[in-house]
């Protein structure tokens, strides 16, 4: 009798992230994969129709270079479609930040053959970051009268360019510093105003009638 072979299930890593914008919430799921991104089912294309809807969604990705990398799974709730797209593309700029973080910032939950994990912040240590930080040195003394401010050197020659990091650690600092640089951390706190007592909406008032 023929032994029946058993299927080899591979571990499968989501790192995960949370946006808001207005009244939308979104839940973002990304992993290894080759750039699917799928929204309540349905891919992106279909589910936003404007082009500015999907640069905000895409943009986390495309700032990061991780666009043909990793499959983004999104589950969004409330708002309207402009809501929902912010709540997105914050979402996965805090999931890519929780997988370019270090293993100290994180938290690893483990599901059978699913590993699930989300930032931490441990405060402790953040203390200790801050207390570790050099003081900055005083300014320097201006120079005396006659001093030439561009040193005595080679002319012509340029300094040398930075060499680009290598570190892998510094290339996940890099890289948050990208999202971080470009806005897609913040939350944007922005509402609609509610209506007040006695105008007909927020700020605007009734006419003018002299009689």
């Amino acid at each position: 009798m023929a032994e029946k072979k058993q299927a080899t299930k591979t571990t499968q890593t989501f790192y995960i992230g949370t946006g808001r914008r207005k009244t939308s919430v979104a839940r973002v799921r990304i992993t290894e994969g080759k750039g699917n991104v799928i929204i309540n089912d349905r891919p992106v294309e279909q589910y936003f129709a404007e082009d500015k809807d999907r640069a905000a969604v895409l943009g986390p990705l495309k700032v990061t270079e991780q666009l043909n990398r990793v499959d983004v799974i999104v589950k969004t709730t409330g708002g309207g479609i402009t809501g929902q797209a912010g709540a997105v593309s914050q979402g996965i700029a805090r999931a890519l930040k929780t997988m370019f973080s270090p293993e100290g910032d994180q938290k690893r939950h483990t599901f059978n053959n699913t590993i699930v994990i989300k930032s931490y912040r441990n405060e402790a240590r953040e203390r200790e970051r801050a207390r570790a930080i050099p003081v900055k040195p005083l300014a320097p003394a201006m120079p005396k009268p006659g001093t030439p401010l561009i040193p005595a050197g080679a002319p012509g020659v340029a300094p040398a360019a930075p060499a680009a990091p290598t570190d892998p650690a510094e290339i996940a600092t890099g890289m948050i510093k990208k999202l971080r640089d470009s806005g897609y951390l913040t939350r944007d706190a922005r509402m609609k105003e509610r209506k007040k007592y006695g105008l007909r909406g927020a700020r605007r008032g009734t006419q003018f009638s002299k009689r």
